[in-house]
């Protein structure tokens, strides 16, 4: 077998090899004569509904990721990125140094109470990962370090631990941990008394676990190896084999996801049961080492609800005859019988409920109405309320921590576009705010430097899309002449709110506006907002973006010949796809993990998460969904045009968007494009979905793209 790099070197042209050598073997590589990697050609024919594509590229598929071709042509294309961007290596290694040098490097996070103690977590000097610690008090007294992810670390490229979990007489902890980025966990137990770990190791795994009450036990959801659906829950027993653990439930339907955790009383373990469009819940006994599930109530088509327990009743969070969801109320005694629900939030047609938090004598709800958030604290007793307030117009809050039915406060996470994150405890009876940590950022930042603007723009069929801006006020005239960085998303009904991010301001010092367009496909308008961007309305997703571009530029927030877009996953195939349509708007266009290979993809049930996901896209076995997807599928409906300047990124194993479909639509894009435009392919050999781990080989990443995108401007 030839060496990779061998190979790699194989894919680039002759004129390049001669380019590479100097009579003194030093390396010089000159710019004007880089040739692109340029893909083989194998017709592979596809056919359904009496349709057949052909698709010359189909063979860089490897499941195993061990073809030496396939891998040789990555090497390649990450080689040919690295020299297309050799000449900004300085910019990268400014913008890395403003990016860290905001970062705080000693710093700890807000404690959680959970039982008798206090967890948290904190980062230290150039540490890559974080140091896991627990106390008595919320001040940290006589802490003890858990887990110190830097010393598991030290031998793997790539390392991430998973759901954390104390059993209930706080004597073991329980975590998994990936070192390929397949998000494929094994679980291991540390006994915290002696340091020392247990023999039992539990692999294939979500990464969480739920402890029985006995501390004995505990449930975790096992994956299937080839499509990564977590569908089945084990009981293993500590001590034993894991081929000796039980089966407790298996899920049959495909569309769904399986998820387990504990209700807050400790009294319940929940099986969840999430698809797109239906969800569930199951319960088992968490003091019954041989407990079996029981439904909350049969499942349904198109009903969504999730549960919370106090005392002796269920709150049910539920979208029945609510499409934006109600809360209802019942006894246990009657939890199968939905004709015995109470209501206790009723629905309302431009507000949806999107959370809840239960104390023993409150009820903290979360509700949006027209892309905010709201919150209402509400005493049991007696139903009174009041609204927690913020004090930017635009913001992103949720709740988190709050473990302890006891608790006296509730605990809110809070931030803005110019407000970095800040974490507060609202007092439940009166309503005082504690402020328990804000986000320091460190050099010259001052948040009264930055505006940030909540504007809505006109789509084509009329709706109003939501738009979040953020600019320098000394950088930014509102006259056309500012670069722009458009980000979205619009898909799985995710809201992206704006937050505070201490990367961006690399792009605001030089004079960027910084906007997210709200498209369809999220619930930032609720959902129908979502329901309007998904299955055969998908293409409202990329009109609205196009459709906010194109308003942007004519109301001045940015120069028509400066604007960029920026997508990953899901957003990557917006990007795709807005590239295919509107090609002209954009100077430069970065596409992260980017799903393009829509209509391929969602045919062949072996890829992972195929079958989770027909209820977003539609299942194109049925020719109506198979015809629409095709019509918008980036990499189906790459034309003889010219497209934009292009980076795409991707993890060799990624386990939610598979390498090949950006490595296919690459070399698919070369092939057609008609200009001369970067067309720039960097794959990370040792990670996933996710990019790389550590805290500061992130930044590498954003150095990357903000650097191809500035240098973009000077040319």
């Amino acid at each position: 077998m030839k060496n990779i790099k061998s190979l790699a070197l194989g894919l680039i042209s002759a004129s390049v090899l001669a380019a590479c050598s100097t009579a003194d073997n030093t390396s010089s590589l000159k710019e004007d004569i880089l040739v692109a990697p340029i893909a083989k050609k194998v017709p592979y024919e596809m056919s359904a509904h009496g349709h057949s594509r052909i698709d010359n590229y189909y063979w860089m598929r490897d499941d195993k990721r061990q073809d030496p071709e396939i891998l040789a042509h990555l090497e390649a294309e990450n080689n040919y990125t690295e020299q297309q961007l050799k000449h900004t290596k300085s910019l990268q290694s400014q913008l890395f140094d403003e990016i860290k040098g905001r970062i705080v490097k000693d710093d700890q996070s807000v404690p959680i109470k959970k039982g008798d103690f206090f967890y948290g977590s904190e980062v230290s000097g150039d540490n890559e990962y974080r140091i896991y610690t627990r106390a008595k008090d919320l001040a940290g007294t006589n802490k003890e370090v858990l887990l110190d992810v830097n010393e598991l670390a030290k031998n793997h490229e790539y390392f991430s631990v998973s759901g954390l979990s104390a059993s209930p007489d706080s004597k073991l902890l329980a975590y998994g941990e990936d070192t390929i980025s397949r998000r494929i966990y094994t679980i291991r137990i540390k006994n915290l008394e002696t340091g020392e770990y247990l023999k039992d190791e539990i692999k294939d795994t979500e990464g969480g676990v739920v402890w029985g009450n006995n501390n004995q036990f505990f449930y975790y959801i096992k994956k299937d190896p080839q499509t990564l659906l977590g569908y089945q829950v084990y009981r293993h027993v500590l001590g034993t084999e894991q081929s000796q653990d039980e089966l407790v439930y298996e899920e049959q339907n495909k569309a769904y996801y399986t998820y387990i955790s504990k209700s807050k009383d400790g009294q319940l373990v929940y099986i969840h049961h999430s698809s797109t469009e239906a969800s569930g819940v199951s319960i088992l006994n968490a003091n019954d080492v041989k407990a079996t599930p029981t439904r909350f109530i049969p499942r349904e088509a198109k009903h969504e609800y999730s549960i919370a327990k106090l005392n002796n009743d269920f709150y049910i969070k539920t979208n029945l005859n609510a499409v934006n969801f109600r809360l209802m109320k019942v006894e246990a005694a009657n939890i199968g019988d939905k004709t015995k629900w109470q209501e206790v939030i009723p629905a309302r047609d431009n507000v949806k409920l999107e959370d809840i938090e239960l104390f023993n004598n409150h009820l903290v709800y979360q509700e949006r109405e027209n892309g905010l958030s709201y919150f209402t604290v509400r005493q049991l007793s007696n139903g009174k309320e009041y609204k927690l307030n913020f004090k930017d117009s635009a913001f992103a809050a949720g709740m988190y921590g709050n473990n302890e039915l006891d608790n006296s406060s509730v605990r809110l996470y809070y931030t803005s576009m110019t407000t970095p994150s800040s974490v507060f405890e609202y007092a439940l009876e009166s309503g005082d705010k504690t402020v328990l940590k804000e986000q320091k950022v460190l050099g010259d930042f001052n948040a009264d430097n930055y505006a940030s603007e909540r504007i809505m723009v006109t789509a084509r069929d009329g709706k109003q899309v939501p738009v979040s801006l953020v600019y320098r006020k000394d950088k930014f005239k509102k006259d056309g002449t500012n670069p722009l960085y458009q980000y979205g998303y619009g898909s799985y009904g995710a809201t992206f709110d704006p937050t505070f991010s201490t990367s961006r301001l690399s792009l605001l010092d030089r004079g960027f506006v910084y906007a997210i367009a709200h498209i369809r496909g999220s619930q930032m308008l609720g959902r129908p907002w979502y329901d309007d961007g998904k299955k055969l309305t998908k293409k409202n997703t990329f009109n609205d973006f196009v459709d906010v571009t194109k308003s942007l530029v004519a109301q001045g927030y940015g120069a028509k010949d400066k604007v960029f877009a920026v997508g990953g996953s899901a957003g990557g195939l917006l990007m795709g796809a807005v590239i295919n349509q509107a090609p002209e708007l954009y100077r430069g266009v970065a596409a992260h993990v980017p799903f393009v290979d829509v209509v391929t993809t969602m045919l062949d049930e072996s890829i992972p998460l195929t079958t989770n996901e027909y209820d977003e896209w539609g299942n194109p076995n049925d020719k109506v969904y198979y015809d629409y997807m095709l019509s918008y599928s980036p990499y189906d409906q790459v034309k003889r045009q010219e497209y934009p300047n292009l980076l795409v990124t991707t993890g060799l194993h990624d386990s939610q968007v598979q390498y090949f479909e950006p490595m296919k639509w690459v070399a698919k894009l070369r092939e057609y494009k008609t200009d001369n435009n970067l067309l720039l392919f960097k794959t990370d050999m040792e990670a996933g979905h996710g990019g790389s781990s550590g805290r500061f080989k992130r930044i590498n990443d954003t150095a990357i793209e903000y650097a191809f995108f500035l240098d973009l401007l000077n040319k």
